[in-house]
């Protein structure tokens, strides 16, 4: 059955926006008195039923409501934005595809891409949500600074990704299961010594993905898949 979006569920909003109304009505061929499944990227899924089938505006009543636990952990993978936005929209499909809560958007001196918009990377997200049978869309945030946003970082393990192959650390054997993480994936040009300075004062441990030097989208697939099977021990 396929899977809906609709955030504002617990607001009171009983119907679908017009791309998910157009999707199950048109595409889809659903109709009045049809039983469809919804998310609202809070841990619930609804059983509903089209009471309206509109493909401007598909209305729905809630038949049963279950919600899914969140995980004891919460991955926030801070990245530096690459030149080619598809790159990033592959990120994030990927991420969210594995379990990822939280991804920020950071301005480093390397950084090619200086200005972003999150619209379509926030729909790259809905999709992967709903086609991994996920039901937590995670936090995406707006491009800051570097130095805003690590001074702003609150999470309890703190790790910067850093191209540096005499660093015997490994994320996979530093960090511990169950826990609030942050990792810090820089541009293509690589987090400058300064930049690594500041994370280290700021409470950031350096950390190594591998033996191979990755891209930007890979580093930050790999740091979010990493995290997750340190989760499934």
């Amino acid at each position: 059955m396929a899977l809906f979006y609709q955030p504002e569920i617990p607001a009171g909003v009983h119907y679908l926006d017009q791309e998910e109304s157009r999707h199950c009505v048109k595409v889809l061929r659903h109709g009045t008195g049809d039983i469809i499944k919804i998310l609202d990227g809070k841990g619930n899924i609804y059983k509903a039923q089209i009471t309206t089938a509109s493909p401007k505006e598909c209305v729905f009543e809630i038949i049963d409501t279950t919600i899914q636990d969140k995980p004891p952990f919460h991955i926030h993978i801070a990245i530096a934005p690459t030149k080619n936005l598809d790159r990033m929209e592959w990120f994030i499909e990927k991420a969210v595809e594995i379990g990822i809560q939280e991804v920020s958007f950071m301005l480093c001196k390397n950084s090619e891409r200086r200005i972003l918009k999150t619209e379509r990377l926030e729909k790259k997200a809905v999709s992967a949500m709903k086609q991994s049978q996920g039901s937590y869309m995670p936090l995406i945030n707006e491009l800051v600074s570097y130095p805003d946003f690590i001074s702003k970082t609150r999470e309890e393990q703190k790790y910067i990704a850093y191209v540096d192959f005499s660093n015997p650390a490994k994320l996979y054997q530093t960090a511990s299961p169950e826990g609030t993480y942050c990792i810090l994936i820089g541009p293509e040009g690589d987090f400058t010594k300064d930049e690594l300075e500041l994370a280290i004062q700021n409470g950031f441990s350096k950390v190594s993905l591998g033996n191979s030097r990755l891209r930007t989208e890979t580093a930050g697939l790999a740091a979010c898949h990493i995290l997750n099977l340190i989760n499934l021990q």
